[in-house]
């Protein structure tokens, strides 16, 4: 669902400065359409997870190196979910001649 930044802020229940610290920070990045920024229900759980990062007592040098972190671990999940899918649409016998010996069943 997109969102208009003031229904953000509203749903997200965070301040405007902070929002615009975190978008100059980069920890969030709205998308652009027709001149308007958008944010996301991902965005939403974005904000949710650093306010839980500074309870658990992360500073503002630690929030960007966690959430990189994080995004690459989704990357590497995507990635291998499209490699699975692919894999998955091969023939039995493909599949078969391309499983490394030591790979369980």
């Amino acid at each position: 669902m997109k969102m208009k930044r003031h229904e953000f802020l509203i749903i997200a229940q965070i301040e405007t400065e902070v929002l615009d610290g975190w978008i100059e920070a980069e920890w969030l990045i709205p998308r652009h359409e027709n001149g308007q920024d958008y944010l996301s229900e991902v965005d939403v759980a974005r904000v949710r997870l650093i306010r839980d990062m500074f309870d658990l007592g992360a500073n503002d040098e630690a929030i960007p190196i966690i959430l990189d972190l994080i995004d690459n671990l989704h990357g590497v999940r995507r990635s291998f979910m499209t490699l699975l899918a692919q894999i998955r649409e091969q023939p039995e016998d493909t599949r078969k001649t391309q499983r490394p010996t030591n790979c369980p069943e």
